[in-house]
């Protein structure tokens, strides 16, 4: 399985960005997907994760409704829509796959994507 990450760059405060994390093999539609970030000089941080069907979703306290996951399983693909972005948002995100959201949310996906930086500017 292999994940790749797109839709990162250079964005303005108060811009609203969409990652995007497609993922190849067949498991897709039986996996929960997820996203962590990664600050300069700071450990990984889980963001989100949202069950194979769309139907649970997970969201780290700092979120608020400032960023929402989706997925759509007919293009493997996952979303991550940000909205109102911050300097403080600028980190690699990545994506993450595992059999359950709590299983991503803890850490413990059996797959990532290789990051997409994302930078704000103030």
């Amino acid at each position: 399985v292999q994940l790749v990450e797109s839709g990162g760059g250079l964005v303005q405060a108060g811009g609203s960005p969409r990652l995007s994390c497609t993922a190849s093999g067949s498991i897709f539609s039986r996996y929960a997907m997820g996203w962590f970030r990664q600050a300069p000089g700071k450990e990984r941080e889980f963001v989100a994760a949202i069950s194979w069907n769309g139907g649970i979703t997970d969201y780290a306290d700092f979120v608020t409704c400032r960023i929402t996951g989706t997925r759509d399983n007919a293009k493997t693909t996952v979303y991550l829509q940000m909205n109102n972005l911050e300097p403080a948002d600028t980190a690699v995100y990545y994506c993450a796959s595992a059999q359950m959201t709590s299983i991503i949310h803890l850490g413990g996906s059996d797959y990532w994507g290789q990051g997409t930086q994302v930078t704000v500017s103030s």
